[in-house]
């Protein structure tokens, strides 16, 4: 999803944290069982650095500093870095105007690994939202990640559908959606899968509504996505379906595990939220065989 150039984006509230970068096992993570551990991450936050090699120290004390050369939609739209500092512009005015009294989350651009109260954030745990703090992480060398050792586009606005997601789980908590739904467990009609695909749903809605939020001089932050965008945002929903993550990790699909939905699931949640707006999004009042 491209920027306009002259759009001000310099006003964002994004900070970046930790220092030193993730030391790779070998020079390198090979194998589809690596990926699917990546991919698998890639909404869990669960840290299975272990399995893949590498490692950070975190420093939770680090208060962090303002992102450098991010003022412009030009430089949002040649620097990942920025390119996500500015987007948390668009996102936080979307859910400004759709949610009484709502506040911003703290988001942090991770450099290498940092702590955080629900583990410590890095590449290798993916980009992940810790409610007690009401803040997002993600580093963007993930992306990078994906793009260089195993060829996935992971293009501008496949990052933006990452982020979105992460916070749809920030609207979640503040409404109170996390706590009227606790998690029960894994499962293809639990709790947890709801959550996930009613993020997707909310990150979709906010694409359709990206180029609509404008900065103070009244520039609109984004262009509207083109389909080839549209279809690489749904590709990466599709790429973190727990039965495709099962697949490439060797597996057999079992659904009594998933905590994500499918790959089918991913997708269709992601364009409800695209064609119907938040108001497609409740997930939890479905039965579980139109989920």
């Amino acid at each position: 999803m491209t920027f306009n150039d002259n759009a001000s984006v310099g006003g964002n509230s994004a900070r970046r944290r930790g220092g030193g970068g993730i030391a790779v096992a070998g020079g390198g993570i090979a194998g589809l069982g690596a990926l699917a551990v990546l991919l698998f991450q890639l909404f869990t936050g669960t840290d299975l650095s272990g399995l893949v090699g590498g490692g950070g120290v975190p420093n939770p004390s680090d208060t962090g500093e303002a992102i450098a050369n991010c003022e412009t939609g030009a430089d949002a739209n040649a620097n990942d870095d920025c390119r996500l500092a500015a987007a948390s512009l668009s996102i936080n005015q979307f859910w400004a105007e759709n949610v009484d009294g709502y506040r911003e989350p703290q988001l942090i651009i991770v450099d290498g690994s940092t702590g955080t109260q629900c583990g410590t954030a890095s590449n290798q745990t993916g980009p992940f939202y810790c409610p007690p703090e009401e803040s997002v992480y993600i580093d963007p060398t993930f992306f990078a990640l994906l793009r260089d050792q195993f060829g996935a586009t992971a293009g501008s606005l496949s990052q933006l559908y990452v982020l979105a997601h992460e916070y749809g789980h920030h609207i979640q908590q503040i409404t109170g959606i996390m706590q009227q739904y606790p998690n029960n467990g894994t499962g293809a009609d639990s709790n947890g899968v709801r959550t996930e695909l009613q993020a997707d749903c909310f990150a979709g809605a906010w694409v359709a509504a990206a180029s609509t939020t404008e900065d103070e001089n009244g520039v609109p932050y984004l262009q509207p996505p083109t389909p080839q965008e549209i279809n690489d945002a749904i590709n990466a929903a599709q790429t973190v379906g727990d039965d495709h993550i099962q697949q490439e990790s060797g597996g057999q699909v079992n659904p009594e595990t998933w905590t994500h939905g499918s790959s089918e699931q991913r997708a269709r949640w992601f364009n409800a939220g695209l064609s119907g707006g938040i108001q497609a999004c409740d997930t939890f009042t479905v039965a579980g065989s139109d989920l």
